[in-house]
């Protein structure tokens, strides 16, 4: 038969997946937020997916189930939200520390650690709106002696991040604008 043979290209388009780790406080959800606008791929906060998706706060289900039960959604959750494509996934500060997290996140996609001094993290925490309840009823000796005791036992998982944005001068918007641009740089977006 003499019939012809194209060739049938289809264009393949790299998937885009982001993955924000850090201590409370570090940014992870205003930069998320920030680079989702820029890129126009979607943004999940895994707290709010969770609080979505179990129909109760954070701080409930650690009421209901603690810590243990908690961890255990937290990384079921983990495992939904990072499969889908194109999408950038603020985590819970203390998600790389548990179960096989951290691993599976640098399978997954980007990491990114967004590290900041004690310093910087109370600063930001005090000027932050949302309630933080591991650092109620604490004075603010007693959050930043906290804020740098558990920074400490941490960093070995934070630091398995593939890429690490230094925050500690991101205090404005213009700031704020500029770490985006070093993260398209640093991640070739």
């Amino acid at each position: 038969m003499g019939g012809s043979s194209r060739e049938l290209r289809v264009e393949s388009r790299e998937m885009t997946r982001i993955i924000f780790i850090g201590y409370m406080g570090a940014g992870k959800t205003t930069l998320g937020k920030a680079l989702s606008k820029t890129l126009s791929i979607p943004f999940y906060d895994l707290d709010w997916y969770i609080e979505n998706r179990m129909h109760r706060t954070v701080k409930q289900l650690f009421d209901e189930r603690g810590e243990e039960g908690f961890r255990i959604i937290e990384r079921n959750m983990l495992h939904e939200v990072a499969e889908f494509e194109d999408v950038i996934i603020s985590c819970g500060g203390g998600t790389p520390c548990f179960f096989d997290n951290m691993e599976y996140m640098n399978q997954q996609g980007e990491t990114i650690y967004l590290k900041a001094s004690p310093e910087v993290l109370f600063d930001h925490l005090k000027m932050a709106k949302t309630v933080r309840p591991l650092l109620l009823n604490k004075t603010p000796e007693e959050v930043q002696a906290f804020i740098r005791e558990q920074l400490l036992a941490r960093e070995q998982y934070y630091s398995q991040a593939k890429h690490v944005l230094d925050i500690n001068l991101m205090d404005n918007y213009e700031k704020i604008k500029q770490s985006i641009e070093n993260l398209r740089t640093l991640l070739n977006l």
